[in-house]
């Protein structure tokens, strides 16, 4: 109850406290967020704070709470919840400098000000790093005691790429800032969480504060239809192809009566598709081709980072689809619901791709540019990261990752009895033409999340895949003694029902496996009681990623090591 108290006075002033984002070597943007639009915003800065830097300020325009979000203010309709994004840039910075610094924001005649955190550029090439790797936070009730006992093993780190799905509703303002049960995005990265595991308060850890975060869009980053009145985790549900919203737009419009506006349908077409405007307006991220930020590229110290866009999106009532869809009535990634057939305005169209990587697309083509590029042909370490799983023993490998083609069955007077939808795994997006690609490249290293579970695989050709995404609760690994539930008419040789579909074999945990029933070591971690994080250590000739788990339900804090590998 004390550390609640503490948490409620803190956010009475300001919302979060303030993190890095998109440092270069001679600069770091400064961010915090305030319910209040104040009258002036800025970061003092230096050896004495005697530096200020003003900050410009932009209100969200999606964030929201309805009846279903855990506040401390009761809402009983969906409400608009005014936040306001302040960024300082600050410039003038010397590579290797670590500076103190402050925010503050004035309100009338009152300041509130923060804690006094550190800055710093991007690091240069010879600085040894420790790199947090991380992913689907959720809201999961582990993830406080993930990220403490993370700062407990290495004290503080140099970055944080998270692979995506940082909330569960984007939209909903609280999963980031102020959820009551204490387990918000921004404070269990800020040390100001509060949950309770095992007898124990964990609160997370100030990481964010000074240590610029990298993020990635998952499919938790993207809202469904945008609707004035509907509950948001039910706008994030109803999330549908463009091209299906595109074509109800010119279906809707009388265009000899009004001049076509390409502005007025580009937003049309995105409030009744599925949108990321929220993650879009609370990151910094790289300038790139992608007007919207879905993917870019950045050099941190001697690491070349790219971040993709590869997730994709399923309607159903509640995540269905880990459930088996004999039954008709549920809709899903392999059948519309039979009591949905005729109102294809209902219909989800399958697990649909929000961005494509196959030849010839946008983020395709920017990425084979990239590729060739200088500054990832000279980077010592180059990592890629994105949400969906390219190899993986959890359930959210299946279907492949493709457009999904919709068949139909109807009785002999014209009914229509079924819509199902089939997923060629020989046009598996990822695995067709993301993998060859990155491979040729020389890229050592590719992270991912979605399943919530830790396995990792290796390439005949050395390039290393690693899924560390079981830091709250996990959906379960698939093998022999838990195949995937599957709907009885999917081809298993299609969609596989155990074991990981694309061919690797996973690799067993180098240093302290854990064991299963047989005492035989385990290739995965999958556990709603213990949670892993892992870390890449590197410097001017090493590359290493540790993995470590910690049982929350113990009474001892033992942290384990148990896996090791080097990037070549």
């Amino acid at each position: 109850m004390i550390v609640t108290s503490l948490l409620l006075m803190h956010f009475l002033v300001m919302l979060s406290d303030p993190f890095l984002q998109l440092p270069t070597p001679d600069s770091v943007e400064v961010v915090w967020f305030t319910e209040f639009a104040g009258d002036k915003h800025w970061v003092q800065w230096g050896k004495d704070l005697e530096h200020r830097t003003g900050a410009d300020t932009q209100q969200l325009t999606r964030t929201r709470e309805d009846e279903w979000s855990y506040t401390f203010q009761t809402y009983d309709k969906l409400s608009l919840r005014p936040i306001w994004r302040h960024q300082a840039v600050i410039t003038g910075l010397r590579a290797g400098e670590t500076l103190p610094y402050q925010v503050f924001s004035q309100e009338s005649q009152r300041i509130h000000q923060s804690d006094i955190f550190s800055l710093q550029p991007s690091p240069p090439p010879d600085q040894p790093l420790k790199i947090l790797l991380t992913s689907d936070h959720q809201l999961m009730p582990m993830v406080a005691a993930n990220i403490q006992q993370a700062i407990a093993v290495y004290g503080d780190f140099d970055g944080v790429f998270h692979a995506g799905d940082m909330v569960n509703v984007p939209d909903r303002a609280s999963e980031w800032f102020d959820d009551r049960r204490g387990r918000s995005f921004f404070p269990v990265l800020q040390g100001r969480a509060s949950v309770t595991l095992g007898g124990k308060i964990y609160q997370g850890a100030q990481v964010l504060q000074s240590t610029p975060l990298f993020p990635c869009i998952g499919n938790h980053e993207v809202m469904g239809r945008n609707s004035p009145s509907k509950a948001l985790h039910l706008q994030f549900k109803d999330a549908r192809p463009q091209a299906i919203a595109e074509e109800e737009y010119f279906e809707r419009q009388d265009f000899a009566e009004q001049e076509y506006d390409p502005d007025q349908a580009a937003q049309w077409i995105e409030n009744n598709s599925f949108n990321f405007q929220t993650y879009q307006e609370i990151f910094s991220l790289p300038p790139s081709p992608a007007p919207q930020k879905q993917y870019y590229a950045v050099t941190f110290g001697n690491i070349r980072l790219i971040s993709l866009m590869v997730t994709n999106v399923w309607r159903c009532p509640g995540h269905a689809s880990r459930t088996p869809q004999q039954d008709s009535s549920t809709a899903g990634r392999y059948q519309e619901s039979s009591q949905q057939l005729h109102k294809p305005e209902n219909w989800g169209h399958g697990q649909h791709i929000f961005e494509p990587i196959t030849p010839g697309s946008r983020q395709y083509e920017w990425l084979k540019q990239e590729l060739a590029g200088e500054e990832f042909r000279q980077a010592r370490y180059k990592i890629v990261m994105f949400h969906h799983p390219p190899h993986s023993l959890g359930g959210n490998v299946t279907p492949p990752y493709t457009d999904p083609q919709a068949y139909e069955e109807y009785t002999p007077d014209g009914v229509m009895v079924h819509r199902r939808y089939h997923y060629p795994k020989g046009e598996d997006q990822i695995i067709k033409h993301l993998i060859p690609l990155l491979e040729n490249a020389g890229v050592q290293l590719v992270f991912y999340g979605h399943s919530h579970l830790w396995n990792r695989f290796v390439s005949p050709g050395g390039m290393h895949f690693l899924e560390t995404s079981n830091v709250g609760n996990s959906y379960g690994a698939h093998l022999a003694d838990n195949p995937r539930s599957l709907p009885d008419f999917i081809d298993p040789n299609n969609d596989f029902p155990v074991g990981n579909p694309n061919g690797l074999s996973p690799i067993t945990p180098t240093i302290a496996p854990l064991l299963n029933s047989d005492g035989k070591p385990l290739p995965y971690i999958a556990s709603n009681k213990i949670t892993v994080f892992s870390v890449l250590e590197t410097d001017e000739d090493n590359a290493v990623i540790k993995s470590y788990y910690f049982d929350s339900s113990a009474d001892n804090n033992n942290i384990v090591l148990f896996d090791q590998f080097q990037l070549k």
